[in-house]
């Protein structure tokens, strides 16, 4: 097993917003950055459509983009940090304006914004409608690629975490252990950042990169991490509804346009399940959508009235998924359907991005905030990404003397990882979608919890079935509706609901 000694050096693993946002504003301290793709690829930053959320508007504040935010997470948020993000957000988005991000603005300079659901004001910043992150990736790849702190190795799985074995700090985190070319590599640091995603790739309908498995949680979890919420998971409403994976993003910025959620008998139907109709919370609109495909009316959003003609200009991300699938939006509804799409839960931080072992610290999808609660608000996790590299960054610099001081060797050697074949994968995205998707049951979060014991018996403790059984474990124990989590035998919240920290 190769591996490079210790160093000096901060480990990044994940390189969508947040891992190359705090690579980048670590300069001029050394980086490690890993990535199981190539740069620019496999990355869920890339295909979000909507925008990144912040009070830039006139009238608006972080008290109110604050309160959205608390409404929508259903009682689970945590007000402080919520009230931080909303306020530090609107430098963050000027920051990457000045980094080349091609944000909408008009003649004066001012942000042109949109509105999204559940919030009470147009603060949604946009790139040319729905080009918002892949803008804002390909800016930050072109910086990492001038930057000469930063080295990148890319074709690098995380497997598990290294901890010190000397004595002098048990447990500390000191580096990763990857997968490169089929073999088992060390990479030591004087602090480990991951910044990998979400769990998507554990469904079978999803709008996320296959690789977003939740390594980051069977990681941490084997290490000792603390873990939160990870039985809240968002679906996205309107993923187009068509054979390909991932499952093409619709934007929610086209219900904000204006765009209208109709049956198969082209009837709009959202004023019935909520009062905001088409633009209630993300949870809602999903939970609609999936009652009106069982009852066998389908589900299709109208948009030629709201965008019509203007589509290829003002939404060129969904136009062209549309016309790749054979469907002119311009001229009819776009089929819809929800989709496995954001991870409410993950490792436990502090408002500095560290987790509760010492040397790791977490940023973006696989960190668990407190900002996002049961259920995230629409545009808010470009956002955390952005506030949380920044102020991850920041501690590491503060903290960059004591760290160099304390790189410790680990002694040892990893077993190779256990490998999940894909049929397997198949199989247990098929059981993820069924019975820990939009609506739970315990009997059906008892026969997943069973199923994935029988693929880990048979195929060994991989990272996959780990986290898999991490979030199907949650979601049994939490017995009561909430957010993202809906347990059709417990239909209601319980009056004590609160987070549950596993």
């Amino acid at each position: 097993m190769p591996i490079s000694g210790p160093e000096p050096r901060v480990v990044v693993v994940g390189a969508g917003l947040a891992g190359l946002m705090t690579a980048l504003k670590l300069a001029p301290h050394p980086v490690l950055l890993l990535t199981p793709t190539p740069l620019g690829e496999g990355s869920a930053s890339a295909w979000a459509q909507g925008g990144v959320a912040a009070a830039l508007g006139e009238g608006d504040t972080p008290e109110q983009h604050a309160a959205d935010t608390v409404a929508a997470g259903a009682g689970l948020v945590d007000p402080a940090v919520a009230l931080l993000v909303a306020t530090e957000g609107p430098a963050r988005v000027r920051e990457l304006l000045t980094l080349g991000v091609p944000f909408d603005v008009d003649a004066a300079g001012a942000f042109l914004l949109a509105l999204e659901a559940a919030h009470g004001r147009t603060r949604v910043a946009r790139v040319k409608g729905d080009l918002a992150g892949r803008a804002i990736m390909e800016t930050l790849i072109a910086a990492l690629r001038r930057a000469t702190h930063v080295q990148c190795v890319e074709g690098a799985s995380l497997h598990s975490l290294l901890q010190d074995a000397t004595g002098s700090a048990p447990g500390r985190v000191v580096g990763v252990c990857c997968e490169v070319d089929g073999e088992l590599r060390r990479y030591h640091a004087a602090a480990t950042v991951l910044a990998t995603g979400g769990i998507g790739g554990l469904y079978a309908v999803t709008t996320n990169p296959d690789t977003a498995q939740g390594v980051a949680l069977a990681a941490g979890w084997r290490a000792g991490a603390q873990l939160r919420d990870l039985e809240f998971v968002q679906f996205h409403p309107t993923a187009l509804d068509v054979p390909l994976r991932p499952a093409p993003l619709v934007t929610e910025a086209l219900r904000g346009h204006g765009a209208v959620l109709v049956n198969a008998n082209g009837e709009p139907f959202m004023q019935r399940y909520h009062p905001a109709g088409d633009l209630a919370p993300r949870d809602v609109v999903a939970r609609a959508i999936h009652s009106e495909r069982v009852a066998g009316r389908g589900v299709a959003l109208d948009a030629r009235t709201a965008v019509g003609a203007a589509f290829p200009e003002e939404f060129p991300t969904v136009f062209a998924a549309c016309q790749a699938a054979g469907i002119d939006p311009r001229v009819v509804p776009i089929p819809v359907a929800p989709a496995a799409h954001y991870h409410m839960g993950g490792l436990v931080t502090d408002v500095h991005g560290r987790t509760t072992l010492p040397g790791l610290y977490a940023v973006g999808e696989c960190a668990s905030t407190g900002l996002h609660g049961a259920n995230r608000l629409a545009s808010n996790s470009l956002l955390e990404a952005v506030v949380f590299a920044h102020r991850a960054a920041q501690q590491l610099r503060e903290d960059w003397p004591a760290m160099a001081a304390s790189v410790a060797e680990t002694e040892g050697a990893e077993a190779p990882a256990a490998h999940l074949p894909e049929p397997a994968l198949q199989q247990l995205r098929e059981r993820m979608s069924r019975d820990a998707g939009l609506v739970r049951n315990a009997e059906g979060l008892q026969g997943l919890l069973n199923f994935i014991d029988d693929l880990r018996a048979a195929h060994g403790d991989a990272n996959p079935l780990l986290a898999a059984r991490l979030v199907a474990s949650a979601a049994l124990q939490r017995r009561e509706s909430r957010g993202g989590h809906y347990r059709s035998d417990f239909p209601e919240p319980h009056p004590e609901g609160t987070a549950r920290v596993a």
